[in-house]
């Protein structure tokens, strides 16, 4: 009797944990947190089940998914990250695309205003005084601040300031750095200065000073499913189209 009821009660317990199995879960560089939530709201509203969502530096998620985490989509704010996983053969075949763009800019604290005009040579000590520190991403392997050292390096300023640099773990938590009045400046995306009130952008980085800052999106070979690929497909929708936009990104357009 009770080798029947284990039976009968077997697939009721195993069914919430099937469920749990075919959750989405989606890696997603730190700056598409607010922007990616929102478009998750509007996934999980047409009927779909929420994905699991993490976010953190485009390096560090990378290096959790070659060790084998079980993800179905990575969203990186480079290239390098993503073609790291394709040396690996970690990414599903024909779901990789370039979806969005972004600024580099240089923030400062809100209540301390300031428009500099970043050219060659500009006075960015003027900005840090004597012995504050430029807040941004690990220039080591955080997309941020490898975009960071390659403006400041073409700029001229690399050599003075680099050893003034804040490393942060993620964008976030260099724009954190600023907001918290701990770093005088920091070089974060315009998205992230976009939904900060606590600082405001002195400048905007010239493209010409560093790599096109671009995101790539793609299914990871061992969690592409057909919800993975239904996702990542919404996500270039024109209805999540609107919120990138609304929130500071550029939208790639498929080459010709």
């Amino acid at each position: 009797m009770h080798r029947l009821i284990a039976i009968l009660i077997l697939p009721i317990l195993l069914a919430p944990l099937q469920a749990r199995a075919e959750q989405l879960t989606v890696f997603a560089a730190a700056s598409l947190t607010d922007a990616m939530r929102e478009i998750t709201t509007l996934w999980t509203t047409a009927g779909h089940e929420a994905p699991r969502l993490s976010f953190g530096a485009s390096s560090t998620l990378a290096h959790q998914i070659e060790q084998g985490a079980p993800v179905n989509i990575f969203a990186s704010a480079d290239e390098k990250w993503m073609d790291d996983l394709g040396r690996h053969d970690l990414i599903a075949a024909g779901s990789r695309k370039d979806l969005l763009g972004n600024d580099l800019v240089l923030v400062v604290p809100a209540d301390r205003p300031i428009h500099v005009d970043i050219e060659p040579g500009f006075d960015l000590g003027a900005l840090l005084g004597s012995e504050g520190r430029l807040a941004t991403g690990d220039p080591a392997h955080v997309p941020a601040g490898i975009y960071a050292e390659q403006a400041l390096r073409k700029l001229g300023l690399w050599q003075r300031f680099g050893a003034r640099i804040a490393p942060a773990a993620d964008v976030r938590s260099a724009l954190l750095l600023v907001e918290r009045g701990e770093a005088p400046a920091g070089i974060v995306y315009g998205t992230d200065a976009a939904v900060s009130k606590s600082v405001t952008v002195a400048g905007v980085f010239p493209e010409s000073s560093h790599d096109p800052v671009t995101y790539p999106f793609a299914a990871i070979k061992t969690g592409d499913t057909q919800d993975a690929r239904a996702f990542l497909a919404f996500l270039s929708s024109p209805a999540a189209s609107d919120i990138w936009v609304r929130r500071g990104f550029t939208v790639e357009r498929p080459k010709p």
